[in-house]
């Protein structure tokens, strides 16, 4: 009996030794597991976190396409406007090369009526001349006349 109670005090012994470093194994464990609780849910709120980082910056880039898009549709607007304007200039620039071409032939029949009004101007100042000089040659004959009648009349 004392040996059977001595193996079983030893098995005891041993029992509760097993027991001892279980429990260590579960204290261990049982810590082991609130650590990667802890690492886990500070996981989850870096996740959280980074997840409304993005979704943040997702708005952002959308503002800014949405502005992109406005500002190409302002942009395709005035190039357009502009595209007209240089239609218009290159328009207007055609039709004033056009009047100036059109200025330059009534410049030039302009100074070919000007000089043909000098001839004329030439030609009647002689025709002028000639009829001063023909109705002076005329008053000569009518004096002439007049005298001649008084003349007879004496």
């Amino acid at each position: 009996l004392k040996e059977e109670n001595a193996l079983l005090r030893s098995k005891i012994n041993k029992l509760q030794i097993l027991s001892e470093t279980q429990a260590d194994k579960m204290r261990k464990l049982e810590k082991k597991l609130e650590e990667n609780k802890i690492k886990e849910e500070k996981e989850a709120q870096d996740l959280e976190a980074m997840v409304q980082h993005v979704e943040q910056n997702l708005q952002l880039m959308t503002k800014r396409a949405a502005k992109a898009e406005n500002s190409a549709a302002k942009l395709r607007q005035e190039n357009a406007q502009l595209q007209a304007e240089l239609r218009n200039c290159r328009l207007e620039k055609e039709a004033l090369q056009a009047g100036q071409a059109g200025l330059a032939v009534a410049k030039q029949n302009a100074e070919v009526a000007l000089q043909h009004l000098l001839q004329v101007t030439t030609s009647s100042r002689a025709s002028i001349r000639q009829l001063l000089s023909g109705a002076e040659s005329l008053q000569l004959v009518a004096d002439l006349l007049k005298s001649i009648d008084r003349i007879a009349e004496v």
